[in-house]
C-alpha cells in the first residue's frame, strides 16, 4: 500500500508498504482522507525521537473488517490513544494518559498517512451523513473541545486565543459554537486573521487582560506573551506541542497565582454533533496526492490533506 513513513530522520513516500492486519479487537480502515497536523511537522523536528513508522493521526475512512460486524462498511473517524486497560490511569478513568499507551502516528502505532490503518473497534466512531471533507476535522475539533471540559467559560468572559493557524481556528470554532465567551484572537498574519472575524475580535497588537488565555500558536516563544495577557488568578491553557523547550518566569506564575493547564485530546461525540451542523464553518481543505506529501507538509493553507481515494 501507499504510505508516508518516518524513518527517524525524514519522511518518505513508500509505494509498497505492508498492509496492516487487524487484531481480533480491531477494525481495518481503508483511509479516504488524512490531514496534516502541526504535531506531524514537529515529529520531523524531533518532537518524538523514538517514533518510526507511518505518520498521521487525523483521518476519515471506510471500515473493511471489524470485531464489531455492524461497523463494516461504515464511514468512520477514530480516537488516537490506545490504552492498556489495567494501569493506574486506565483503572481510574484516565485512559488517555495510560502509562503504557501508544498513539496513532505518534508513538508506537502506525498512523493514517497510508491506504489502510488498524485501530481498536472501541475507538472507532461512525460519522453518518457527514461528508468526508468535514468528518476529517473531527479529531482536531475534539481536541479543541477538550478545553471546555477543563475550563469554565461564563457568558461574556474575555478569552484570548494566541495563534492564527490551523489549531487556533479549531479552538476558535469550538469555543464560538459551545460557549458565550468574548473571544479575541492574536496573530501575525492579517490575511489569516480575516478568517477569524466571524467568530472573534482580532488584533495584531498584544494588549489587554483576559481571564483565560489559550496558546494555540505552536511556538514556545508565545508563552511569555500569553502570561502577560492572563489576568492574575486567571488560567493559561497550552494547546501547543513542539520539539523545542519553552522558558517562562515561574516566579510570576506563583506571585500572580496563575493556573496553567495542558490540553490534549478531547471528546468525539460533541465534535461529531458540531460537524453535522452545516452552520459550523470550516476552512476548505487543500488536497494533495500521497506522492506529493511534501507539498502538503509545506503548505500554508489552513488545512492540507492527503487523498487516498481511488
Amino acid at each position: 500500500m501507499k504510505a508516508i513513513v518516518f524513518d527517524g530522520h525524514q519522511a518518505k513516500f513508500i509505494a509498497n508498504h505492508p498492509q496492516p492486519k487487524p487484531l481480533s479487537n480491531e477494525c481495518l480502515v481503508r483511509v479516504e482522507l488524512s490531514c496534516v497536523c502541526s504535531t506531524d511537522l514537529e515529529i520531523l523536528r524531533g518532537y518524538r525521537p523514538s517514533f518510526q513508522g507511518v505518520m498521521g493521526h487525523e483521518f476519515v475512512g471506510l471500515v473493511e473488517a471489524s470485531s464489531i460486524p455492524e461497523l463494516i462498511g461504515q464511514r468512520v473517524v477514530g480516537e488516537i490513544n490506545l490504552s492498556c486497560g489495567h494501569c493506574l490511569y486506565c483503572l481510574t478513568g484516565r485512559p488517555q494518559h495510560c502509562a503504557d499507551r501508544s498513539t496513532l502516528g505518534i508513538n508506537h502505532k502506525n498512523g493514517c498517512f497510508a491506504e489502510y490503518l488498524t485501530l481498536p473497534s472501541s475507538l472507532i466512531w461512525p460519522v453518518g451523513e457527514i461528508k468526508p471533507e468535514r468528518a476529517v476535522f473531527c479529531e482536531p475539533l475534539a481536541a479543541a473541545l477538550r478545553i471546555t471540559e477543563q475550563v469554565s467559560f461564563p457568558p461574556a468572559v474575555p478569552v484570548a486565543i494566541i495563534g492564527d493557524g490551523r489549531q487556533a481556528m479549531m479552538v476558535c470554532q469550538a469555543l464560538s459554537a459551545s460557549t458565550e465567551a468574548e473571544l479575541t484572537v492574536f496573530g501575525k498574519h492579517p490575511e489569516k486573521l480575516a478568517l477569524f472575524e466571524p467568530f472573534a475580535n482580532t488584533s495584531l497588537v498584544v494588549e489587554g487582560s483576559f481571564e483565560t488565555v489559550i496558546d494555540a500558536s505552536g511556538s514556545p516563544d508565545a508563552l511569555k506573551d500569553a502570561i502577560k495577557l492572563t489576568r492574575s488568578l486567571g488560567t493559561l491553557v497550552i494547546k501547543s506541542t513542539y520539539a523545542g523547550m519553552a522558558e517562562i518566569n515561574m516566579s510570576e506564575v506563583v506571585v500572580r497565582e496563575l493556573t496553567i493547564k495542558g490540553s490534549r485530546c478531547g471528546p468525539f461525540k460533541p465534535a461529531l454533533k458540531l460537524l453535522a451542523d452545516e452552520r459550523l464553518s470550516l476552512p476548505e481543505l487543500e488536497i494533495h496526492a500521497p506522492e506529493d506529501f511534501q507539498a502538503a507538509f509545506d503548505s500554508t493553507a489552513f488545512k492540507a490533506a492527503l487523498d487516498f481515494r481511488d
